[in-house]
Parts: structure tokens; C-alpha cells; sequence
């Protein structure tokens, strides 16, 4: 059985693995990543596109611009892309997202276990623990990278609006506001770097008082070892 001080420690970092799923469960659920107002030019005057999306879905109305509403749908994010490159963006974040909760949950597992018991493989120890967590953080910082690039580079905004409305024209400009579905995956990155942290200390605790029982041993005479 693992002493008090270790179970403790890695329930801690468990919980926080715990935490870090459930966040990328939200994330992926939601569909705040982005709110846009795209500007169309129109016959006599501009229309305006109001868009709230995240990856899978999203709600979308159309505004003239004295600013009364004329329609406003649901739609499906893969539905309304014509343009491939940004549909394939999309698809690769929501890749990278899934290996992001499957390391939280493998670091869950890996937590839990060394909770209750001492794993003879030391993979399955802190070592494991800092690999997936690892993982996960860099898996969400990719994401977090790809979604704005796919935004801004391939106007993900733009054909999404499109896609709503086909009647529109010439676009004139974009306004985005990232949504907190978004802001949230740094509470991720953040939960696995805190995770990470609890259990070198808990490594670096362990090794302290290692060193601390084998000194008496070093700085005894040589006379009293060979006695």
C-alpha cells in the first residue's frame, strides 16, 4: 500500500485530471469558440452576419443595416464549409482534441492507480503521469494555435456565413470575439502543468528524505561500517 503522503498527493493530481476532461468535454461540446459580424456589400445597402459557432455547430442571422433582423438559422459547421482547407482544419482540431481528453484520461488512470498502489513499472509511475499530462498540453496548444490560423488565414467566419446565406456579395469586413468555449482550454493547459507540479514535488519530497536516511550511513567512521 502507497504511504498517506502519496496517496494524497497523487489523489490531488487525479483530481486535477479529472478536471482537465470534463473542461475538454465542455470545449468540444459548446459551440462558443468564435462570435463574428461579418459585413456584406448588398443591392442597396450593407448586410451585416451575426455568427456564434464552435466546431460542430453554430447559430447564424442575417441583419440589414438599420440593424433589423431578417432570418436567423442553426447550422452545421462540415455542412456550410465549401472551402476544404478549413474543413479540414476543423476536422484536425477536433483529432487533436480527442488525443487530448484520451492522455487526460490515461493520466487519470495513471494517478488513480499509483493512489492506490505502487506499480512495479515505472512507466506506470510519475513518469507516465508527466508524459500524458505533457501530451495533453501540447495537443491543446496546437489546438488553440489552429483555430485563429484557420479563422483568419482561410476565413472560416466568411464561408460559414456563406454557407448560411448564399444570396450574399462582396465581403467588406470581419469582426471576431473568441468566446469562452476557447479562453477555457488554458484552464487545461494550467490544470496539467499543476498536475505535473504536484507530483515532482512529491518526487522531489521522496528523493530528499532518501538521501537524508543514507547520509548517517556516509558520514559514519569506516572503522564503525566495517564493525
Amino acid at each position: 500500500m502507497p504511504s498517506r503522503k502519496k496517496t494524497a498527493m497523487f489523489a490531488s493530481a487525479f483530481l486535477t485530471c479529472v478536471c482537465s476532461f470534463v473542461i475538454i468535454c465542455v470545449a468540444l461540446a459548446t459551440q462558443h469558440w468564435m462570435s463574428s459580424d461579418v459585413r456584406f456589400s448588398g443591392t442597396n445597402s450593407s448586410v451585416t452576419v451575426s455568427l456564434t459557432y464552435g466546431l460542430f455547430s453554430g447559430t447564424c442571422g442575417q441583419f440589414v443595416e438599420a440593424g433589423l433582423m431578417v432570418s436567423e438559422k442553426t447550422f452545421r459547421v462540415s455542412v456550410n464549409l465549401s472551402n476544404t482547407k478549413a474543413k479540414s482544419t476543423i476536422a484536425a482540431i477536433i483529432v487533436i482534441l480527442v488525443l487530448s481528453l484520451l492522455t487526460s484520461l490515461l493520466s487519470s488512470g495513471f494517478t488513480c492507480s499509483n493512489a492506490v498502489s505502487n506499480p512495479y513499472q515505472t512507466f506506470l509511475g510519475p513518469i507516465g503521469v508527466y508524459t500524458w499530462n505533457s501530451l495533453s498540453g501540447v495537443f491543446i496548444l496546437i489546438a488553440m494555435i489552429l483555430f485563429p490560423v484557420n479563422v483568419e488565414q482561410n476565413d472560416l467566419s466568411v464561408e460559414l456565413a456563406r454557407g448560411c446565406f448564399s444570396a450574399l456579395q462582396t465581403h467588406l469586413k470581419s469582426e471576431h470575439t473568441y468566446g469562452y468555449s476557447y479562453w477555457i482550454m488554458l484552464l487545461i493547459i494550467f490544470l496539467n502543468i499543476t498536475s505535473t507540479i504536484i507530483i515532482y514535488f512529491y518526487e522531489h519530497a521522496r528523493y530528499s528524505k532518501k538521501k537524508e536516511q543514507e547520509r548517517p550511513i556516509e558520514n559514519a567512521p569506516k572503522d564503525v561500517i566495517l564493525f
